[in-house]
């Protein structure tokens, strides 16, 4: 039996402020304020002792933020936080929990814990207060850090009907979860009146008997909101005058201290309710951009930049400061209200950049990775490479020698072999000698000489220098091989020249670029490219009436000419565009009142693009009107602009599922556009990818009051329904659409997946599917989304590996043009990784390899892992890097679990 409240039950009140980095203001501004709350904070704890406790939002940033401005009161914060008296951490900030991959959840993790313990250590309660709902694995994702506890508000179903609940992970992982069923503000703004706060806890309890607990919990705050300085004698004051609580200003780990377990209600998974508080489930559509932005950064660290510096750069070169730097700006744009986008125009700017820096990084390392991969072969060639942990193929782009086809190949560009000669003045060749580098010396070509002969002042004096060097375009640079002693030399010999005029010559052998396929690229390894027959070319064919089809005998593609829509293996009616008016905002979609729908284009032309054999691509063209925007009043769409939207339909060789890249100009306001798939088979439930696995859903949602229950659902990179596939580029919202009875049991025929959700304020007033604002009524700009959008997605039909056609949609294979003169073998695998999939490869500062795997799936697994053909050892470790128990080779996994490993080298 629960613990009910009794005479004299203790009520923790909790002084904290939740602090939104950024949000309806851009964060230098609210941080000026958070400037002003800690100063005001420190001498109030400094000088009050009865003002016992602060809980700092559970988020290191605030503290980063804060000291950047204030570096001198570091020690003023410790002397408090290595007391107990102020609490921080664990997080690093406070995230979305979806709307982000499950290694950004990991790292904002650790880096909290790790900046936590410079201040005597985090807080080991999993504070998790204002989230839009929480992901399946959080309760794994906390106990493999040590932490116990959990507190949840938003997304606690309605069968949850205690103030907390053991909460579970698919894996089996239970954390206690103390629900704030109120929100975090329950207890802000207590007045300096003893007997008013003796009052309002006393109707708390009252009002909330059902659903209170040991311990109470009272939430003194709110949104940014500065302490009450009296907060100690008003309490105290409380206590005198009524026996019936023993109010405490505490923190949630006193509290949570021994909080009593037995007879809790329990719920396994995901927690995305709305049945007593908002979970604000439009923020999974609502910028695009954003969405796309954080996959594209995510993507570029976690898959290419850390497993690729890991295992080709040497461990003294591993570039951790720079991975920091960028993992730091990935974590900071996690906060739930920057990766919501449900912010001020100046926040979604600032989110933009961060990422774009962070990929900039990104890709620079890679880039660094592959240089160094390239050096160190043994032969000369173009060497493919998969940065994915499964062998694999795929199409690559190469520039080869010589102009003429090779079988297996589609060409791009041929160029025939030239000679060039400049005559030019010797002081503008000596300017642009540093800059000659194979990028620079010319497109699409091979590089087989460049002589400089002086023909003035000395006219009968010569000297030339051949550099006979026949490299691809690619990431080498003259000094690279080894002919800077040359450069140096032509220096001399221009300087010699004086003011003079030299005669340049470049001379080019014929190139080819062409497309390709290569085959079986070793997991997280290498191969050459050897032009050969392809297996399953790709044809394309007109049939009668105008539809134009695409095969390549393992999926066979047809394209309407009449709407543009496509059929795949025989399921058609996949790709219907359909644009609707939008009356909410940035947190909600809601419709208008007097809604138009737009589902048929006016026009349909096709084009063919590429016709294989390695890729076919159809242009399918497709003209609408759409409504300018909604009138005045929100209730109806008015005007009419005309939209062309392009879809590129890509079949390549060898693939089982077919591309989409789909791109227009967005001309109209308030409204949304979804691409309609039916799917092969009715279904009562979708599959979709969510942190460290998968989750099944139904055709509804909780929804309550204040907000009501929409199945628009997000996934990390696909979800999967009725025997059909989608992948995108970017976080996707699908819903399950088109329903009709059978028996007992309502099916849906069709699948959503929205290309865009364009609203001009930040939070409206009211609307249909959200009575009541959720933030500040602000008009936004950027939110709207006019201008070039485009969405990229992967369609499969029939039964195919979900995480392989992501990695192959959207992870290319790299190619590494090489010299040879190393001893890397032709073909090899730097690691292979069989029975689960990789989360995170990096090295560490000890010089150690930290690898992360995961099992999505419902059975156990033994994955087998080796370097270079050399079974890995080490340790299992905890987040915190807790040796757990060796292993050596192998581990077993068990169903939806993840697991860390820390593996030395040699």
């Amino acid at each position: 039996m629960v613990t009910r409240v009794s005479p004299r039950q203790q009520v923790h009140v909790i002084p904290h402020t939740h602090w939104d980095r950024e949000w309806y203001e851009p964060f230098q501004t609210f941080r000026m304020r958070l400037v002003d709350v800690v100063d005001d904070l420190l001498d109030l704890m400094e000088n009050d002792s009865s003002y016992r406790r602060f809980l700092l939002d559970g988020q290191m940033a605030v503290i980063d933020d804060y000291l950047e401005i204030r570096p001198g009161n570091a020690d003023r914060l410790r002397d408090l936080t290595t007391a107990g008296r102020m609490t921080c951490g664990p997080w690093y900030i406070l995230m979305d929990e979806f709307l982000v991959s499950a290694e950004t959840l990991i790292r904002n993790l650790q880096i909290g814990l790790e900046r936590a313990a410079d201040f005597g250590g985090a807080m080991e309660v999993g504070y998790l207060p204002d989230m839009f709902g929480h992901v399946a694995q959080m309760p794994q994702i906390l106990r493999q850090a040590g932490i116990k506890d959990a507190v949840v508000w938003r997304g606690v179903p309605a069968a949850v009907d205690r103030g907390a609940f053991w909460w579970s992970a698919p894996d089996g992982s239970k954390v206690r979860a103390q629900y704030l069923f109120t929100g975090y503000g329950e207890g802000s703004q207590i007045a300096d009146d003893a007997a008013q706060l003796a009052r309002r806890v006393g109707a708390f309890a009252e009002q909330h008997e059902n659903f209170l607990v040991d311990p109470v919990i009272f939430m003194n705050g709110n949104d940014h909101e500065a302490p009450q300085p009296w907060l100690g004698a008003v309490v105290a004051g409380a206590n005198s005058i009524q026996d019936e609580f023993e109010i405490l200003i505490s923190s949630l780990p006193e509290a949570l201290a021994g909080a009593p377990a037995d007879g809790l209600p329990a719920w396994s998974g995901e927690l995305r309710s709305g049945a007593r508080a908002n979970v604000l489930m439009g923020v999974a559509s609502n910028h695009v951009d954003v969405r796309r932005a954080a996959a594209h950064a995510e993507r570029a660290l976690e898959q290419l930049a850390e497993p690729l510096a890991t295992l080709f750069l040497p461990a003294s070169n591993y570039p951790t400061a720079l991975l920091d730097l960028a993992w730091r700006e990935v974590v900071r744009n996690s906060a739930h209200d920057s990766i919501c986008a449900c912010s001020h125009d100046e926040v979604v700017s600032a989110v933009l950049n961060r990422f774009a820096e962070a990929r900039q990084i990104a890709d620079g390392i890679r880039e660094k990775a592959m240089s160094a991969l390239a050096l160190s072969f043994a032969e000369a060639g173009q060497m493919i490479v998969n940065a994915a942990a499964r062998t694999r193929g795929g199409m690559v782009e190469l520039l080869l020698s010589g102009s003429e086809l090779a079988d297996g190949e589609q060409p791009v560009r041929a160029q025939a072999g030239l000679d060039t000669e400049l005559v030019m003045r010797a002081e503008q060749v000596r300017a642009l000698l540093p800059q000659i580098d194979t990028d620079r010396l010319g497109n699409d070509a091979f590089v087989t000489g460049v002589e400089i002969t002086d023909v003035e002042p000395n006219p009968g004096e010569q000297f030339h220098v051949v550099l006979d060097v026949a490299v691809a375009i690619g990431p080498h640079r003259l000094d690279d091989l080894g002919l800077d002693g040359i450069k140096k030399d032509l220096a001399g010999r221009l300087e010699a020249a004086g003011d003079g005029c030299v005669r340049v010559r470049l001379a080019h052998m014929a190139s080819r670029r062409v497309l390709a396929r290569v085959d079986d690229v070793p997991s997280l390894g290498w191969k050459p490219y050897q032009p050969g027959p392809l297996a399953y070319p790709v044809t394309v064919s007109e049939q009668p009436g105008g539809a134009i089809s695409l095969q390549n005998g393992l999926t066979t593609v047809e394209i309407d000419p009449s709407d543009g829509t496509m059929s795949v293996d025989g399921t058609a009616g996949l790709n219907r565009l359909v644009e609707s008016g939008d009356q909410g905002d940035t947190y909600n979609y809601s419709p208008p009142a007097n809604d138009a729908v737009v589902d048929a284009p006016l026009t349909t032309e096709l084009v063919v693009r590429e016709s294989g054999p390695v890729q076919a691509v159809v242009e399918v063209r497709r003209k609408y009107s759409w409504p300018e925007r909604l009138d005045d009043a929100g209730e109806s769409r008015v005007g009419a602009v005309e939209v062309t939207v392009t879809s590129e339909v890509e079949l390549r060789a060898g693939e089982r599922f077919v591309r989409i890249t789909t791109r227009f100009f967005n001309p109209s306001r308030d409204h949304r556009l979804r691409a309609i798939f039916r799917l092969p088979e009715q279904a009562a439930t979708s599959t979709a990818e969510c942190a460290f696995a998968t989750v099944e859903r139904g055709l509804e949602a909780e929804g309550g009051p204040s907000e009501r229950g929409l199945p628009t659902y997000p996934a990390r990179r696909f979800v999967q329904a009725g025997g059909l596939t989608i992948c995108k580029d970017g976080l996707l919202e699908y819903e399950l659409v088109d329903f009709s009875e059978t028996g007992e049991q309502r099916r849906a025929a069709e699948l959503a997946l929205t290309l865009l959700r364009s609203t001009g304020f930040l939070s409206r007033m009211t609307m249909h599917n959200r009575p009541m604002p959720a933030g500040p009524n602000l008009p936004l700009e950027s939110s709207q989304l006019i201008g070039d959008v485009e969405a990229r997605y992967c369609v499969a039909v029939g039964d195919v590996d979900p995480f392989a056609v992501a990695d192959e949609g959207f992870l290319p294979l790299l190619v590494a043009p090489t010299l040879g003169g190393g001893d890397r073998a032709a073909e090899g695998s730097a690691l292979s990784v069989d029975g689960a999939e990789i989360s995170a490869l990096r090295r560490m500062g000890d010089g150690s390899i930290e690898l992360r795997v995961f099992n999505p799936r419902p059975d156990p697994t033994h994955v087998v892992m080796e370097f270079a053909g050399t079974p890995a050892a080490g340790h299992v470790v905890d987040l915190r890097g807790r040796e757990l128990e060796p292993f050596e080779g192998s581990i077993d996994l068990g169903a939806w679990r993840f697991a860390t490993m820390r593996i030395r080298e040699g």
